[in-house]
This record gives C-alpha cells, structure tokens and sequence, in this order.
C-alpha cells in the first residue's frame, strides 16, 4: 500500500515537472513571435520613413526658351526634361524637341533651354551634344563619394546614400557600377537610373 502511495507521489512530481516544461516552452516560443512581430514592424516603419524622405526632396530648375511660362520650376527628383515642360505649361509652336533628349534626368540648379526650329546647328549643338558631354565629366564615383554627393544622383536620399557608404565599409570599393544594385534599396529599376551618372 506504501509503494502505490509513493508511485503516485512520483507521478504527481513528473507531471507537475511536464507541466512546467510545457509552460517554460510556450512562453519562449509567445517571446520569439513578439520579438519577430516588432521587428517586422520597425523594418517596415524605417522603409516607409525612407520612402517618404525621397518622396519629398525635389530639385529646382530654370527653363527658358521656346516655352510658355519660361522661369524657375520645381520638380520632385529624377524628374526629366518633359516633366519640366509639363510643369512650364509646354512649348510653344515654334519648339524644335527633335533637339532635345526629352528623357534626360535632371539635376538641380540646371538650365534647360528649349531651341526654336530657326535655330542654327551651332546653337542646337550647344544644347544637346555639348551638355551630354559636361555630363559625362560630372560622372559621381561611388566608390569616392561623400554622404551629399550621393545624393545628387536621381532617387538617392540621405538614408539609401548612408546604405552605399556603409556598404563601402563592409564590403570594400564597387568592382564596376552594376554591384550598386548589391546595396539595399536600390533595384534594377533605379539602377537603371543612376548607370548614366556614376562611375568606380
């Protein structure tokens, strides 16, 4: 009769001890899934801030020429020359776009001239072949490039410039341009952007 009292007594402490064990696991598992939720929750916050941030920087431009309301236009960055005319109340009827690259990226502070078709070929050469090549020269090396410099390229913000340093600092200098699509938040999209503008 003892030992039926002792055996239960043992089952009792190896159930109580189940029990704990169960408790113990559960509660382990409930502090992961929080811990897994806030994460989610602050990547998505933190891509959201840096989705609004680049939403709101915009360049300044001067447009003269054949154009209806010729002067300073603001636009959002990475705009191109056509979202310029749009935005000065489009051409008149004696613009010559034949001239221009009318999906050339802005950049701020630029000065867009708008030719007529009387123009001569000296000048209509001014303002296409001759600006194509300064742009050239003023190809951003990303391997080089500080903080502020980064972020004259189309698209790029304070935090995706921070991402591309920080990637610099990890991974050491780009091999060619196309390893910029390596660094998060910047896809093939907007890589498509930047391949004219940068340089290793």
């Amino acid at each position: 009769m003892e030992k039926l009292k002792n055996n239960k007594k043992i089952i009792i402490i190896i159930g109580v001890i189940i029990l704990i064990i169960i408790s113990i696991y559960v509660l382990t598992k409930i502090d992961e899934y929080n811990y897994e939720e806030n994460n989610y929750e602050e990547y998505f916050a933190e891509e959201e801030n840096i989705i609004k941030e680049e939403a709101k920087k915009v360049i300044v431009v001067h447009i003269i020429g054949e154009i209806n309301k010729p002067g300073i236009v603001e636009l959002e960055e990475g705009a191109r020359v056509i979202d310029a005319i749009k935005k000065a109340g489009g051409t008149t009827e004696k613009a010559d776009l034949a001239q221009i690259n009318l999906a050339y990226i802005l950049k701020d502070g630029q000065k867009i001239y708008i030719p007529n078709t009387e123009d001569n070929d000296k000048k209509i050469e001014y303002n296409t072949a001759n600006i194509e090549n300064n742009i050239k020269e003023e190809k951003i090396n990303i391997n080089t490039a500080d903080e502020d410099e980064l972020q004259r390229l189309p698209g790029v913000g304070a935090s995706t410039a921070a991402k591309i340093i920080k990637y610099r600092e990890e991974n050491g200098s780009f091999r060619k341009i196309e390893d910029i699509q390596n660094v998060k938040g910047i896809g093939e999209a907007k890589y498509n952007d930047l391949k004219e503008q940068i340089e290793v």
